[in-house]
């Protein structure tokens, strides 16, 4: 399995650098013979707060070719091989913000919609090769990101701690619970397994009830 869930696990110049993705994927091929499953879980979660007038080029750009070209860059690299075999599972990991939007979150909700159209464009070339190609949407992740970034702005701007910011997140999900990474993890192996062997092209999101609701 080549799973890219770090920019710089890949290489210097991460996923964004369409040598190093086919590096690894050269490397993960000598080492285990073949590659079925290919998970990019690699993002960031670009400006948060900024209205898109506030959010700079540079941010869009950075954002952008993270969430959408290292995607890109994976999977042209892993395709060929799978392919050939006749067999692959790839899992894109977006977000909830590229389902519904986020005032506040341009940059990262155009990289996140951006994400999903590669998803189904893929979907619909390789499905002929027996090649499942789908998108689990998280929404909020409990973590360092989560806790560090998204409610320490919120706390900020509504003069609340922290964990009345988790909280608040937490109510707008019909769970009233907040996603876990182990959430998230599930969702990808069911659709990197045979279990999931009818869906493609899907969009999962993992969110408590949000996106959908």
């Amino acid at each position: 399995m080549l799973a890219c869930n770090w920019r710089g696990r890949v290489g210097a110049g991460g996923v964004t650098d369409s040598a190093q993705c086919e590096a690894a994927d050269t490397a993960a091929k000598a080492a285990y013979g073949r590659l079925d499953i290919l998970v990019n879980v690699a993002g960031g979660s670009g400006p948060i707060g900024k209205t898109g007038i506030e959010t700079t080029p540079e941010e869009f750009r950075d954002i952008v070719d993270l969430n959408m070209t290292g995607c890109f860059n994976t999977m042209r690299a892993a395709l060929p091989a799978m392919i050939a075999q006749r067999y692959g599972k790839i899992v894109n990991v977006g977000g909830t913000f590229g389902m519904r939007g986020r005032a506040g979150r341009m940059a990262y909700s155009a990289s996140k919609w951006g994400l999903r159209g590669i998803t189904k464009s893929f979907a619909l070339e390789v499905g002929q090769y027996n090649i499942n190609v789908n998108y689990v949407a998280p929404g909020m992740v409990d973590g360092p990101r989560f806790r560090e970034k998204v409610c320490a702005e919120m706390a900020k701007r509504l003069k609340i701690t922290i964990e009345e910011a988790v909280e608040r997140h937490a109510q707008d999900y019909a769970l009233k619970r907040v996603t876990t990474d182990v959430d998230v993890a599930n969702a990808c192996l069911f659709l990197a397994s045979d279990v999931s062997r009818q869906l493609t092209g899907v969009d999962l999101p993992v969110d408590g009830g949000w996106a959908m609701l």
